[in-house]
This record gives structure tokens, C-alpha cells and sequence, in this order.
């Protein structure tokens, strides 16, 4: 009984195999094969029309697979209905009821129980939920009463409510603010760590996914590209289109002229040449992009200085806690560089038109598979 319990508890949550969605001709998801884990928080991360929020639709049950399989539970839930699922959902717009209270929206999905619940614990069941979404004794407010960040939690505590074993969250923050917004990522992922529900958001904000995501599916054309934490992603790019939607970079394009284990010389278009580390191996004389983030780049005042590259600043643009510089290089073209405020508070500021010296630490760059 104790290795069935444990066998259970180390078993995925929930799992696509090789799970698509066509309508028609039209390819909204392919071949998607991933294993959630119990107790998770994962991201769909990506563009409008990458196929995640027809990933979360499937997972709730509102789309069926039209190849593939869904599980849930160990079990294939392809012809499950949504409302047998142990799964709840929070959408973008919240979906409150505006005639009813905050309390009985928070109550409707236990009232639909049959058998139904004594009120008496429908009620305690409301008020704990309240209270885990930081709204103790809003139950007797109506809905357009509160403000955004309330209804959001109001949508939050009316889907945690029944203790689902998935909660599905459909870019829950997109119309918060982005102060507000921050706070509500904090929020979520302490909710999650105190329910121990698997939670799966579908974002197309890098940030938000990178804040709050154990781990992170990025998707492209339907098809699942990498999955991976957040570091190792941002590290560990498959591509460049990963490197593009995981932070910022700049990208130089180029072949590779030698390698030598996992380190890679690209030859760029000019004629210049770039050293990195190759996350996944690439054979000499084959297209690459080297990646390099902004904030790996150092500037220093003057002329080029040895194994520098000298630049030429072209735009400065303040934005608090450090300074994007817009620079420009004849081997290189033009390229970010991030500067935090501290650093350009000892140095003093560049300006527009100022020459200066950009250099980074061996291995910064990242030599990857062209797209």
C-alpha cells in the first residue's frame, strides 16, 4: 500500500502525449508532449497564436484533442467534460457574476455539488477562502464594489474554493497594473506554495513567467520549442528564439569557423569574429547567432582600450535602476547594453555621441542554433 501511495505521489499530475488540435486546416497545437508535476507551478509561455491557451483548454476540458492524448491523474480525459474534471479555472476578465455578492460568487461552484453541501459549510468554506486571498469580510460586497486587484482575488479564492487538484490560470494579471501586478506575482506563488496545488499559467509576459514558474514551456507554431526552469532557460537557450523571449539580448549572425568542446568561434557577417559556449552542439561552417544579454556588457569612458570594442553611444535612455545604452560598433552594428544605476553613479553617465569602450567576460555569449 506504501509503494502504490509513493509510485502515486511521484506520478505527473497531469500529461499531454503527442496531443494536437486542428480546426480544420488550421494548426493550433502538434505532437505536444509534456508531464506536469504534482505540486508545480508551470508557464506557458509565448506569442499570441504559439497555441498555449488551446494547451490550457485542453487541460480544463473546454477543447477536446483532436491527436493525442490528455491525462489527467494518470487517467485519458479526451472525452472528459469540464465539469467532471477535478480541475478549476481563472480567466483574464475574472467571469464574476456582478449580481451576486463576492461570498456567493465565491460559493457557486460548492452550491452546484450534488449532493450539496450544509450551508453551514459552504459558509466556513467561503470565509477560509477569503481569507487565504487576503479579503476576510468582503463576503457582503457586491462585485463592482471592488477594484481590480480584488475581483482578481475574488476570481482566485472562487477557484480554490473546491480544492482542485489543477488550477488553470489564462493570463490572470494582464489587466492589473504593473505595480499591482507585481505584488499579485508574490501573491500567487506564496497561494501556491501553501495549497500545494499544481498551478499552470498561460502568459506572454517573460517577467511573469520567469518571477513565478518552477518551470517553463515556451511554445512556437503550436509545438513545444524547450521546457525548463527559469534559469536554465535564460542560461541555456535551445535557440535563438528562446534567447528572444527569456530576457533580453542582443544577436549577431554569423558562422561558426571552430569548436572545441563546448565553446564555439562565430564568424560574423563582417568578417569579425566571437567567442561563446554552445548550449547545443553545432558543426563547423553551420548558420549560428550569438547571443549576448545587455547586462553581461561593461562600458567604460574613452577610447578602446585592449580586448575591448570600441563604440560610439547612440542613445541613453534612464529607467531607474539602471541605464539602456544604444550603442554602435563597425564590427558589430549597433547593440544594448545595460548599465546599473550604482555602477553609472561612479563612473558618470555617458551621453549621446560619447566614445566608449564595451567588454564582457569570456563565455558570455551564447553561440546558437540559427533559426
Amino acid at each position: 500500500m506504501d509503494e502504490d501511495r509513493t509510485t502515486r505521489a511521484a506520478a505527473p499530475i497531469a500529461e499531454f502525449r503527442e496531443a494536437g488540435k486542428r480546426y480544420g486546416s488550421v494548426v493550433a497545437a502538434e505532437a505536444l508532449s509534456l508531464a506536469i508535476a504534482r505540486g508545480e507551478f508551470l508557464s506557458f509561455l509565448g506569442p499570441s497564436g504559439c497555441g498555449k491557451t488551446t494547451a490550457l483548454r485542453m487541460l480544463a476540458g473546454f477543447e477536446a484533442p483532436t491527436s493525442g492524448q490528455v491525462l489527467l491523474d494518470g487517467r485519458v480525459v479526451n472525452d472528459v467534460p469540464a465539469y467532471r474534471r477535478p480541475v478549476n479555472m481563472v480567466f483574464q476578465h475574472y467571469a464574476l457574476f456582478p449580481h451576486l455578492t463576492v461570498a456567493d460568487n465565491i460559493a457557486y461552484g460548492l452550491r452546484q455539488r450534488r449532493p450539496r453541501p450544509p450551508a453551514a459549510e459552504i459558509a466556513r468554506a467561503v470565509d477560509a477562502a477569503l481569507e487565504l486571498v487576503r479579503l476576510p469580510g468582503f463576503g457582503r460586497r457586491r462585485i463592482w464594489e471592488m477594484s481590480g486587484g480584488q475581483q482578481q482575488r475574488v476570481a482566485l479564492a472562487r477557484a480554490i474554493v473546491n480544492r482542485p487538484k489543477l488550477l488553470l490560470l489564462d493570463e490572470p494579471l494582464a489587466a492589473l497594473d504593473r505595480k499591482l501586478r507585481r505584488d499579485m506575482q508574490i501573491e500567487l506563488q506564496g497561494l501556491q506554495r501553501q495549497l500545494g496545488i499544481t498551478f499552470v499559467l498561460v502568459t506572454h509576459d517573460q517577467e511573469e513567467a520567469l518571477s513565478m514558474s518552477d518551470r517553463i514551456c515556451i511554445l512556437r507554431a503550436g509545438r513545444i520549442v524547450q521546457v525548463g526552469g527559469p534559469r536554465d532557460l535564460y542560461d541555456r537557450p535551445a535557440n535563438r528564439y528562446v534567447a528572444d523571449f527569456i530576457g533580453k539580448s542582443n544577436f549577431f549572425e554569423g558562422r561558426v569557423a571552430a569548436t572545441d568542446g563546448d565553446r564555439a568561434t562565430l564568424t560574423l557577417a563582417g568578417g569579425r569574429s566571437l567567442d561563446g559556449r554552445m548550449p547545443v552542439p553545432l558543426q563547423p561552417g553551420a548558420a549560428a547567432t550569438a547571443s549576448l544579454r545587455p547586462e553581461q556588457i561593461v562600458l567604460t569612458r574613452g577610447p578602446a582600450a585592449a580586448g575591448g570594442v570600441p563604440v560610439r553611444v547612440a542613445n541613453r535612455i534612464f529607467l531607474g535602476e539602471h541605464t539602456e545604452y544604444l550603442v554602435e560598433s563597425a564590427g558589430l552594428g549597433g547593440f544594448l547594453v545595460l548599465v546599473p544605476r550604482q555602477a553609472e553613479a561612479d563612473a558618470g553617465a555617458l551621453e549621446p555621441g560619447d566614445l566608449a569602450t564595451a567588454h564582457w567576460p569570456p563565455g558570455a555569449a551564447l553561440i546558437l542554433k540559427a533559426d
